[in-house]
């Protein structure tokens, strides 16, 4: 068994990307192996995904087992070929060229993510049962002490403007790191309680399922 704090955690934005790489082959395996012609890449970067697979697509990642014209997509799973089609995993990666710290995040929270169901009776039976559908959205909250000199403050209310996804990386005290791909926005009117620090809140909207490291 083992336990852990969030204390310590660094929060940091994709501040630059490069151009897309080409993807013109995507193994289903344990971890996927890409095809991409002199890509570039080099163990532990870490991109962005756009894919066939919808699993993966918008996800981030960290390259790993690369060679020249290969790479693999460490700790992703596409054997299930019912959900991973074969073949249909090409696509592209962006490569994140830097990263800007959230700074000064007094509290966080998530919600969302239940699974929903179809709930049914057959007309000959005498008891209901689900079928599970669909997930709901899941965002994640920070509250943020106010202070739009910093850059982290500045990256955000950009990302609000343009309305582009943005990748987040969060790297605990143990070295492990959470990457999430997400919209970004915040309201910039900081609350007002005497004796209570001024904050805001910026919102992430995850467009896939964090990879975790």
């Amino acid at each position: 068994m083992s336990l852990s704090l969030p204390n310590g955690a660094i929060v940091s934005i994709a501040s630059g990307y490069g151009t897309a790489i080409p993807v013109t082959a995507l193994t289903n395996a344990a971890p996927p192996a890409a095809t991409a012609t002199a890509h570039g890449l080099t163990a532990g970067d870490i991109f962005e995904i756009t894919c066939g697979w919808s699993r993966f697509n918008n996800k981030i990642a960290r390259a790993s087992v690369v060679t020249t014209n290969n790479f693999s997509y460490e700790n992703l799973d596409s054997t299930l070929t019912s959900i991973y089609p074969a073949g249909n995993g090409t696509g592209s990666v962006r490569k994140i060229t830097g990263w800007t710290q959230l700074q000064q995040i007094l509290t966080s929270s998530t919600s969302g993510g239940a699974q929903q169901f179809l709930t049914y009776q057959l007309l000959e039976a005498d008891a209901q049962h689900n079928i599970p559908t669909i997930k709901n959205p899941l965002d994640m909250t920070f509250e943020v002490a106010d202070d739009p000199t910093l850059a982290g403050y500045q990256l955000v209310s950009a990302a609000n403007d343009d309305r582009l996804p943005r990748a987040v990386k969060i790297t605990l005290a143990s070295g492990s790191i959470l990457l999430y791909n997400a919209y970004l926005s915040i309201n910039r009117v900081p609350s007002l309680t005497v004796n209570t620090l001024m904050s805001c809140q910026v919102t992430l909207s995850l467009l896939n399922e964090p990879v975790r490291y």
